[in-house]
């Protein structure tokens, strides 16, 4: 039996912005295996925002291939794409009154034809989603009464509503207490275990080491290393990405990992 193809698939994907003197991104190749939690990290300037925009089709290699699921990206319709990818950004301002309830149905849009209404099963798709993180009480408040914690929180309901096998996270704990942080992640670990593949950029490589299957790590538009993620995050990649000395130590199943 043919193994199935890989979530994501990048083969030297390079990127140049017009008028630059250096690629953003180089030459860069790694796959995302299918149900896996991909944690891309490196410092600013790396590649990483770059890197997201090319996988939303938001921006097209210079050179390079990508393939999703086994197919070119380039060859997907928007609307087929908005049915395959999700997106929890960091931040979004809503500009109009919307609920809870409403902002997390735009999620259903790519499963909703041109003019029509959301169907029970969208309904359904956004209820879910808002429950499973914690604002099923909140659904019928205008999201700008909502706290730093409770707008991530919705972000994430709203690409949990889409149901797409893959999604996509630019920082999502990033700003947030401790508290939902701890609850961000072990909804990404319900998300992976039910078979939802994630990939998701942070600066934090401890929680990177908590929480990814594999890593991939960008410095400077290049890849410098991506494999599963204790084999992967050690002290001399670590060292190396951050120009900065780091040392790494197991303890109770879990990677930490602290200046030298």
């Amino acid at each position: 039996m043919t193994a199935p193809a890989p979530a994501l698939s990048l083969s030297s994907v390079s990127y140049t912005y017009p008028g630059a003197a250096a690629p953003a991104l180089d030459g860069v190749t790694f796959d995302l295996p299918r149900g896996a939690s991909l944690a891309l990290l490196g410092p600013n300037g790396a590649g990483k925002t770059t890197l997201m925009d090319l996988l939303l089709r938001w921006k097209t290699p210079t050179s390079g291939t990508i393939d999703l699921a086994g197919r070119p990206l380039a060859a997907y319709a928007r609307a087929d794409l908005g049915r395959a990818v999700s997106l929890v950004p960091q931040g979004e301002t809503a500009r109009f009154a919307f609920t809870l309830r409403e902002y997390v149905l735009f999620g259903r849009a790519p499963h909703v034809a041109a003019l029509a209404m959301p169907t029970a099963e969208d309904e359904s798709a956004a209820a879910s989603a808002l429950r499973d993180t914690g604002l099923d009480g909140l659904a019928d408040r205008d999201v700008s009464t909502l706290s730093g914690g409770e707008h991530q929180l919705l972000l994430l309901a709203r690409a949990m509503a889409q149901r797409t096998p893959l999604m996509l996270l630019d920082e999502p704990t990033s700003a947030l207490d401790p508290a939902n942080t701890a609850r961000v992640a072990h909804i990404l670990r319900d998300l992976r275990d039910r078979g939802t593949t994630l990939l998701w950029t942070t600066h934090d490589p401890s929680l990177a080491a908590a929480e990814a299957t594999h890593v991939a790590l960008l410095r400077s538009g290049r890849l410098l290393a991506s494999g599963p993620t204790l084999s992967t995050l050690t002290a001399e990649t670590l060292t190396a990405l951050y120009s900065t000395p780091l040392r790494t130590l197991r303890h109770a199943g879990h990677l930490l990992v602290y200046p030298a």
